[in-house]
């Protein structure tokens, strides 16, 4: 008997380079009689050089469907007639709620682009949805901020399921902690339940094994070396697995000129036997993330593996650019474990759960169908 093909039909927003749509993609869950997966029919970025990435690792035969526009522009009417969706999926922008920077939250040049996910929920109805921010969203105006987001997402027709996922639980080689939420529509009988990470806790998801193992081959894309200076060369020799510019014992004539905040990153080394500090896309001097025994910043491809991507996943543009589309990612493989979740959750398959640590309290039953 062939088996049957269910499928969600998923757009994206605020696409960049395709962490979550590449977890989409590998997302999967194979029953007796039926398959549940996921199917890209759109997705949209304002950057260009990311919408690159994503047409070539993603949707190389509907490049025409990755739209690379300004979403305060983009035309509803125009993606509905691409395909309706079942699933829709968006990072909103986080410059304006992460713990460095000035904060502005909601009220900040970025804040607001949450909005255009409620407008496109509001308008194409999918079944469900998840939507992905910092960590410091919960904290942006006293919490304020969080709480009118997970209204507006109610008020568009959808139970919410916030959750912050600590990433290395989940057998990510990297300390990365992202709030996720995810919603399904209030009239289908089904409630998302949070995945639990244990059967993640014993996974060697350590820097070293992540960057090393299989050694990435000398030719690969995206693995250009930066050239340091002899001074950053000579400062790195006296900084340890783990220590960073600040609190190392580096002489005097090393030592970093700064006042005020000294932002722990700043030449920190890899611990190789645990995981790798967050990788981040964007910052000066002493950001790039350190090599644990050589004097160096990793390549982009070392930082690519440490959030998960493939080393066939080729992407676009400037070494420059390229830092910014893996730092602004979200790990492949942390965003399969949550849309597999969400299948589950649908075909009615059993799995291991935790309660949500933060916002709504676990929804209960009350009559619908639970995973």
């Amino acid at each position: 008997m062939k088996k049957q093909r269910i499928v969600f039909r998923t757009g994206e927003l605020f696409a960049g380079s395709g962490g979550l749509g590449l977890g989409t993609k590998l997302a999967k869950v194979v029953l007796q009689k039926e398959t549940w997966e996921y199917e890209h029919v759109w997705a949209t970025d304002y950057n260009k050089d990311a919408c690159e990435t994503y047409r070539s690792n993603l949707m190389p035969e509907r490049r025409k469907s990755v739209i690379c526009e300004d979403i305060r522009k983009i035309d509803f009417k125009k993606l509905e007639k691409i395909s309706v969706i079942d699933f829709l999926s968006f990072g909103f922008p986080c410059n304006d709620f992460s713990v460095v920077g000035e904060q502005k939250g909601i009220n900040g040049t970025y804040g607001p682009l949450y909005t255009y996910g409620v407008n496109f929920l509001e308008y194409f109805q999918p079944k469900c949805f998840l939507a992905e921010n910092v960590n410091g969203l919960r904290n942006a105006n006293e919490g304020e901020t969080f709480r009118i987001i997970l209204r507006d997402f109610e008020r568009a027709g959808y139970r919410v399921v916030p959750h912050l996922y600590k990433f290395e639980e989940y057998g990510i080689p990297q300390t990365r902690h992202r709030i996720i939420i995810v919603g399904i529509r209030k009239d289908i009988n089904v409630d998302f339940r949070v995945p639990s990470p244990q059967k993640y806790m014993h996974y060697d998801n350590t820097a070293k094994k992540a960057i090393e193992v299989p050694p990435i081959p000398e030719n690969a894309l995206n693995h250009e070396f930066t050239k340091q200076s002899s001074r950053v060369v000579e400062r790195l020799k006296y900084i340890k697995p783990g220590e960073n510019a600040f609190t190392a014992t580096i002489p005097e004539h090393l030592q970093l000129n700064v006042k005020g905040a000294k932002i722990s990153q700043i030449y920190k080394r890899l611990t190789p036997n645990q995981p790798a500090y967050t990788v981040t896309g964007s910052g000066g001097g002493g950001t790039h993330v350190y090599h644990w025994s050589e004097n160096r910043a990793l390549t982009n491809r070392e930082r690519a593996r440490l959030q998960t991507f493939p080393d066939h996943f080729v992407f676009a543009g400037s070494k420059e650019s390229v830092r910014r589309q893996v730092g602004m990612a979200v790990p492949p493989l942390a965003a399969k474990i949550i849309l597999e979740a969400i299948l589950h959750c649908f075909a009615h398959i059993p799995y291991e759960w935790v309660e949500p640590n933060i916002g709504l309290p676990c929804p209960r039953s009350g009559g619908r169908t639970t995973c």
